[in-house]
C-alpha cells in the first residue's frame, strides 16, 4: 500500500517521515519551494512536487494524507475521495459539521476508508484505559478529568479548543463510549478579541458521568494529563511520562478516607505516531473501520461547534 502526502511542514513532515520508514511512502506534495527541494533529497525514490493533481491520478497511490492547514481539509479530502482514494486527514477533521458530514458520507457511498488523526487515540496507554473501565477493575466510572495546557503558540483563526482540546474530546468519548448529553463551556478572550485562549469544558453523560477538559495555550506549566474517579478506586494518565497510576483510593459509606496506596500500573509507548499510521495501512488493507473514522470524528466536531458558538 504505497500514500501520498500533501504538506509536508511542522507536523506533515512527521507523517512523510513515519509513512516512509514503514515503507509506504509514494508521494509528497507541497506548495514550498524549499520543502520540495528538501523532500526531493531526502526521499529521492518518491514523486516530489506541487501538483496535486497529478498525485490524485497516480494509480500507485492508494491512499493520500492530508497535513495541510485546516481550511484545506474539506476541498483536499474531497478532491481525493472522488478520485477514489483512502483519506487520512490530520485534525481538525473540517472546520464545519455540514463538511463533515457531507466527507463522511462521500467516504461511505464510494466505499472509502476516512480516518482522522486523533494521534492521543493510538497511545497504547488510552487502549489500557479503556479496557480497564470497561473490565469494572475501578468500579462506575463518576468523573473524567483532562488538562492539556502550555504555554503555547496563539492561533489567529481557531480558538484554543479547536488546536489544543480536538485529541482530548476524541479519547473523552471513547472513553465514555456513548454521546453526552448536556455540554456546557466557558473562556477568556484575553490576547485577541473573539479568539478564546483559556477554556473549560463540560460535558454530562448518562449513569451520573462528568466529563471534564481545561484546554488553555496562556499557562505557565506544561501539563498533560487524565484523571479518572471510579467508585473504587482512581486512576491517572500522565502524557508526558506515558505512566498509568493505579489509586486504590476512596470515600467509604461511612464518609471515612479509604487510602490503600498507588502503585504504576502501565508504561506506555512514546512514539504513537508510528502505531496511528500503521493502523491506517491495516484498515487500507483489510477494509477495516478505523479507531478514528469519519463518523467518529462528525462527534467531535459537533462539540466543537457547540461549545464554540457558547464562547463567541
Amino acid at each position: 500500500m504505497k500514500v501520498g502526502v500533501v504538506g509536508a511542514g511542522n507536523w506533515g513532515s512527521n507523517l512523510v517521515k513515519t509513512f516512509d520508514e514503514l515503507g509506504a511512502l509514494r508521494a509528497v506534495v507541497d506548495t514550498n519551494a524549499s520543502m520540495i527541494e528538501q523532500c526531493r533529497y531526502l526521499y529521492p525514490y518518491a514523486m516530489v512536487g506541487d501538483d496535486y493533481e497529478t498525485m490524485l491520478a497516480d494509480n500507485e497511490v492508494a491512499a493520500v494524507v492530508i497535513a495541510t492547514p485546516a481550511q484545506t481539509h474539506y476541498g483536499l479530502a474531497r478532491a481525493a475521495l472522488l478520485a477514489g482514494k483512502d483519506v487520512f486527514v490530520e485534525k481538525p477533521f473540517t472546520q464545519s459539521f455540514i463538511q463533515a458530514e457531507e466527507l463522511v458520507s462521500l467516504a461511505e457511498k464510494n466505499g472509502r476508508i476516512l480516518m482522522v488523526g486523533y494521534l492521543l487515540l493510538y497511545q497504547p496507554a488510552i487502549k489500557w484505559i479503556k479496557q480497564c473501565l470497561e473490565s469494572g477493575a475501578i468500579g462506575t466510572v463518576r468523573i473524567l478529568h483532562q488538562e492539556r495546557l502550555k504555554l503555547g503558540r496563539v492561533r489567529s483563526v481557531e480558538n484554543v479548543l479547536w488546536n489544543f482540546g480536538v485529541h482530548d474530546i476524541a479519547v473523552l468519548l471513547y472513553l465514555a463510549g456513548e454521546q453526552p448529553q448536556k455540554i456546557t463551556v466557558k473562556g477568556q478572550q484575553i490576547i485577541q478579541p473573539q479568539i478564546a485562549d483559556d477554556v473549560y469544558l463540560h460535558m454530562e453523560f448518562e449513569n451520573n458521568l462528568h466529563v471534564h477538559l481545561h484546554v488553555s495555550w496562556l499557562w505557565p506549566e506544561q501539563r498533560r494529563s487524565l484523571i479518572v474517579v471510579g467508585t473504587q478506586a482512581m486512576l491517572t494518565y500522565d502524557e508526558l511520562e506515558q505512566t498509568v497510576t493505579l489509586h486504590r483510593k476512596g470515600i467509604a459509606s461511612g464518609l471515612a478516607n479509604v487510602d490503600q496506596g498507588s502503585e504504576i500500573v502501565f508504561k506506555g509507548s512514546s512514539k504513537p505516531l508510528s502505531l496511528e499510521c500503521q493502523h491506517f495501512l491495516e484498515a487500507i488493507a483489510g477494509r477495516n473501520t478505523p479507531r478514528s473514522d469519519g463518523r467518529s470524528a462528525l462527534a467531535v466536531i459537533r462539540i466543537l461547534e457547540e461549545a464554540s458558538s457558547e464562547l463567541n
